[in-house]
């Protein structure tokens, strides 16, 4: 069972279409949608909050997500007048990357502080930065070409942070002078790597050989995607 994700918005349109891209990156992981007023107008309904988060609950807890000040209320006033107080809690975050964010820490297993802090984490700027030609010597090294349709956005990001969370290695990935934390689904998709683009894949840790050696391997199968 993993941690169930409910979307609060003021717009019922909204709230499906982030559901249904979360969901792209995170197959397992329920996330409910309640967006807009019973008759379709814009705003938010304390009811269908309080149902979807009954909906979401899978027995692991349940992380909340809003987009304006309203739905934040909103939101709180559901998670307080629950049975059992510790079922839900709201999240303090982006809604389109913290959304992305809690739901790729749901997909890899996370509870529901790690998922909610994945979340709140999701409100910095991505692990991104400039690397001088010399960094890192000590690191493990892989050079691959990215074949798939789309390179490393949305759910092939989402592939590659979550196979290598269960790896006991630092992994980093390169393209030109940009490097990204292979375990940030949002960083990955930062550095803007498309279909052709030769990437470098650095890696420290006891199982720093393993992480590289899933990366080919995810590379090799277009992370599932047709090429």
């Amino acid at each position: 069972m993993s941690v169930g994700l409910v979307l609060v918005s003021h717009s019922a349109k909204l709230a499906e279409g982030l559901a249904e891209v979360a969901a792209q990156m995170a197959p397992d992981v329920t996330i409910v949608p309640a967006g807009g007023l019973p008759d379709g107008g814009i705003g938010t309904d304390y009811d269908e909050v309080v149902a979807a988060v009954q909906r979401a609950d899978s027995g692991s807890g349940v992380v909340l997500l809003y987009d304006l000040g309203s739905a934040q209320m909103t939101a709180e006033l559901a998670v307080e007048s629950l049975p059992e107080a510790n079922t839900a809690v709201v999240a303090d975050a982006p809604f389109v990357e913290g959304t992305v964010a809690a739901a790729v820490a749901a997909q890899g297993g996370a509870d529901r502080a790690a998922v909610l802090a994945a979340a709140a984490a999701a409100g910095g700027q991505p692990e991104l930065e400039a690397h001088p030609a010399t960094s890192a010597p000590e690191a493990d090294r892989l050079d691959v070409v990215l074949a798939n349709e789309v390179g490393l956005h949305a759910r092939p990001a989402a592939v590659l942070a979550r196979s290598l969370s269960g790896f006991e290695a630092d992994v980093s990935v390169l393209l030109g002078d940009k490097e990204a934390d292979a375990h940030s689904v949002l960083a990955l998709m930062s550095l803007g790597a498309r279909k052709g683009d030769r990437i470098e894949v650095r890696a420290r840790g006891p199982e720093a050989a393993q992480a590289l050696a899933k990366v080919k391997e995810l590379v090799a199968q277009n992370f599932g995607d047709p090429a």
